[in-house]
């Protein structure tokens, strides 16, 4: 038997090259290719006629695990060139690897990612015993550019240098094995004709090895299947030079594809000139000035330093140092990029930006149309096309109208998806806002058909891929519950209201992992209105949103009962969180099944907790005078489902949300000195006294206990933010606030002020008339609310006059100045 093997370094030209020359002259029997074995049904359909480049996209899914791979073709690629020159010669084609789904290619998103990458400290000394600056320049130097009369016994030796003595890692040394079992049954099928085996070059020396230590064979190997449990596939997805280029995050293979696709076509000296006339034309058309001097210069550069670097023809490099030295005039803040293997770095200079994207090329993959493609594509193409959303489009949805809702959901649905071409430029952005139209653009591309095949390993249908997407970014959001609100609000924009089982879960622990009161509230604010009220988008008594809500709610009274510390300020964030904790257990409790007698218990205790900020405790005690239990409750009757109020919380929903006040920023007006005009009521100082017992609620002897200069208006912050209404309604409260501030000293009130005007925001204008109204009515004076509203100037600057005063008549006690013949 006679087997000869070729490793390659993926997407070379040269290695195609040897590939191409090999099959010709020994036209094997077999031809055997680093691939996915349960492709091999199917390579009738990488030769259907594609204009390249092309890729194989893979995917797997189960409970635990997701696995999305590429493995692109180009063709310069090896790989594709053993495909074709095999069939031209008449020799059967096998793909010989593991499945791209299989654990081996776990965290790997490229099946032909370059094993050199993994042994970087072999490829640092290669790179310095031949003075280059990296792994790419290496390879142009010994074979891009090289003669190609010992390219195969070269590439041989720089292979066996790579892999050197040392163990591959598990996955390799189990994907060398099963190749190993395919290439010794190829070899006892061919009997005396030849076969070749074209492979990554790290994996050439192990397979040698194998078949020279065990020649036997026992047939041909069986493709693993899919566990039972598991959905997964291959299917064939357009590519891009972009997608293959290194300096656009491509794992694998070289930089730059539109200059080696020239190489492949034209040879080196025609891709040099073209690498020159490419970068010329690009800077042009964006008004770069770009002289024949300067293209002069760059040329007798570039070839100098081919020279100098011993290579026969300006390699790659070259030519882009001849380009940077002719045409960067300033001083570089990062290197050059070609320089070091990766990405582009911020900062680098405009020009060099626009020289390695000429370099990398615009060409754009096309399929064969008798490709198969996964359902979704089928289904989602129909769903396009009968909703007049397939082409070129800029439309105005109105969610109230039946047909822009549907067509609103799929648009949505495909956003989900990633697919490029669909953008929504307004539209509601959380469950609260009045808005009730959309605008979108819509402008396909050839990115649309591959965004679509890769999305097909979620689902089937549009719905069903779009919810398993959803799934995934809520089990990902971690401890992350403005994610999580993104993802519900999704889910009700995409009509995607109930998810699955496993994603409940993920929300669950989402939830239940939450460390942030604010977040929690303002996710808990919309789900909450979304579930009572909306019918529009049909998140209405959704059962996963009830799953949240009631979640929220545990772990909203877990978090504020473990608060401790004093805050600069009252903390917005956490009183609403409580806000819409209050309003669940009033509004959902009886259908979601809250225990009302439990929340006040922990609510009780943080009102009386000493350690706890004045805010939360002001706000814990507003909870329980809001949700004070009444007979009917008692008793399991549902509470009337009214609005929740002329002034709620207003919390945007996610990251997305531009954050918004509480409440109208209209001047507050604090009760007792702050107001001129107003007779100062004999008031007797509140001493501190100890918040009620559990059982207990008695707002009068609340107030007076948490009623401290420095503290008074982040306690009332609370309160009223939660029990804005027993407030109002309650007048005995109300005078024994104008009491307690009337008998404030001035330098107190200056001190109390801020926290004060704070507090009073909470109650929009017309309360803020009601109270002033009952101020007048407590004084005996005539007039209206709104005319005492009217005269308010800024109470702290009320103050500061206030305590200038006493700061003045102390003076004049102390010089005597005061009373009698002096007045």
């Amino acid at each position: 038997m006679t087997v000869t093997f070729i490793g390659v370094r993926h997407h070379s030209p040269a290695c195609a090259r040897l590939v191409a020359a090999t099959i010709e002259e020994l036209r094997p029997a077999y031809v055997l290719i680093e691939g996915p074995a349960d492709l091999n049904e199917r390579i009738g359909e990488l030769l259907l006629g594609h204009e390249l480049p092309v890729a194989v996209f893979s995917s797997y899914r189960d409970g635990e695990r997701r696995h999305g791979s590429w493995a692109p073709f180009c063709a310069y690629s090896p790989e594709w060139v053993a495909l074709t020159h095999g069939r031209a010669v008449g020799a059967e084609l096998k793909f010989i690897d593991l499945p791209a789904w299989h654990p081996a290619f776990a965290g790997r998103s490229n099946r032909y990612a370059d094993a050199e990458l993994r042994y970087a400290d072999v490829m640092q000394r290669l790179c310095g015993s031949f003075g280059v600056d990296n792994v790419d320049v290496l390879w142009d130097h010994l074979f891009e550019i090289a003669a190609d009369h010992d390219l195969a016994e070269r590439l041989a030796v720089y292979f066996d240098l790579v892999r050197g003595e040392s163990a591959a890692g598990e996955s390799d040394t189990a994907r060398e094995a099963y190749m190993a079992q395919w290439v010794r049954a190829a070899a006892a099928e061919a009997g005396e004709r030849p076969v070749v085996v074209v492979t990554g070059g790290f994996h050439r020396p192990a397979l040698v090895s194998a078949l020279a230590s065990d020649p036997s064979a026992a047939g041909w190997p069986e493709v693993p299947m899919l566990p039972p449990d598991a959905v997964g596939g291959s299917f064939l997805v357009p590519y891009s030079f972009r997608r293959l280029d290194a300096f656009d995050g491509y794992q694998s293979g070289m930089p730059s594809p539109g200059y080696y696709q020239e190489l492949w076509e034209s040879g080196p000296q025609a891709a040099a000139r073209h690498l020159t006339e490419s970068v010329a034309g690009r800077l042009r058309e964006r008004k770069q000035p770009v002289s024949t001097a300067d293209l002069i210069a760059a040329r007798v550069t570039a070839e100098g330093l081919a020279t100098v670097r011993g290579h026969r023809h300006p390699a790659r490099t070259d030519v882009l140092d001849g380009l940077a030295s002719a045409l960067v005039n300033e001083a570089l803040d990062v290197p050059l990029p070609w320089a070091a293997r990766g990405t582009l770095r911020t900062g680098s200079h405009p020009v060099v930006v626009e020289m390695v994207a000429a370099l990398s090329g615009s060409r754009v993959g096309r399929l064969h149309p008798g490709t198969p493609a996964p359902p979704l594509v089928h289904h989602v193409n129909a769903e396009l096309e009968r909703l007049g959303l397939d082409g070129s489009d800029d439309l105005d949805l109105d969610l109230t109208v039946a047909a822009d809702r549907a067509r609103s959901q799929v648009l949505h649905r495909v956003r989900v998806l990633a697919v490029p071409g669909f953008r929504r430029d307004s539209g509601p952005s959380t469950g609260l806002d009045p808005i009730l139209k959309e605008r979108w653009t819509l402008r396909p591309g050839p990115e649309r058909l591959t965004a679509f095949i890769e999305a097909g390993a979620y689902g089937a249908t549009l719905a069903d891929a779009c919810a398993a997407v959803l799934a995934e970014r809520a089990a990902h959001a971690g401890r992350d519950v403005d994610l999580l609100a993104a993802v519900l609000f999704d889910a009700a924009l995409s009509g995607t209201a109930d998810v699955s089982e496993q994603a409940l879960s993920a929300i669950e622990s989402t939830v239940a992992a939450a460390a942030d009161l604010g977040s929690l509230g303002r996710m808990l604010a919309v789900v909450l209105t979304m579930w009572r009220h909306d019918r529009i988008l049909g998140t209405a008594q959704s059962a996963t949103l009830a799953v949240v809500i009631v979640a929220s709610v545990r772990r909203i009274l877990w978090l504020a009962e473990g608060v401790h510390g004093r805050s600069a300020a009252a903390d917005l964030g956490r009183i609403g969180a409580l806000a819409a904790c209050r309003d669940a257990l009033r509004y959902a409790r009886p259908k979601l099944h809250l225990d009302l007698t439990a929340a006040l218990e922990v609510v009780a205790r943080v009102a009386a907790d000493a350690e706890a900020p004045p805010d939360l405790r002001g706000a814990a005690f507003g909870l329980r005078w809001a949700l004070q239990p009444a007979p009917a409750d008692v008793v399991g009757e549902e509470p009337a489902d009214v609005p929740l109020g002329p002034a709620p919380l207003d919390v945007p929903l996610g990251p997305a949300s531009p954050g918004v006040p509480l409440a109208p920023a209209s001047p507050g007006v604090p009760l007792g000195p702050a107001s001129p005009g107003v007779p100062l009521a004999p008031a007797r100082p509140g001493a501190r006294e100890p918040e009620p017992q559990v059982g207990e609620l008695d707002p009068e002897r609340a107030v007076r206990g948490a009623f401290h200069p420095e503290s008074a208006g982040d306690w009332l912050a609370g309160l009223f933010a939660l029990a804005r209404e027993e407030v109002l309604h309650t007048p005995a409260v109300i005078g024994l606030l104008d009491e307690l501030l009337s008998a404030m000293a001035a330098e107190e009130f200056l001190v109390a002020v801020p926290g004060l005007r704070q507090a009073f925001e909470f109650f929009p204008p017309r309360e803020r008339e009601i109270i002033a109204g009952r101020l007048l009515e407590r004084r005996g004076l005539a007039g209206t609310g709104r005319s005492l509203l009217r005269g308010v100037t800024d109470p702290e600057l009320v103050a500061a006059g206030m305590v200038l005063d006493d700061r003045v008549d102390a003076v004049l006690r102390r010089e005597g100045l005061t009373g009698g013949a002096h007045d």
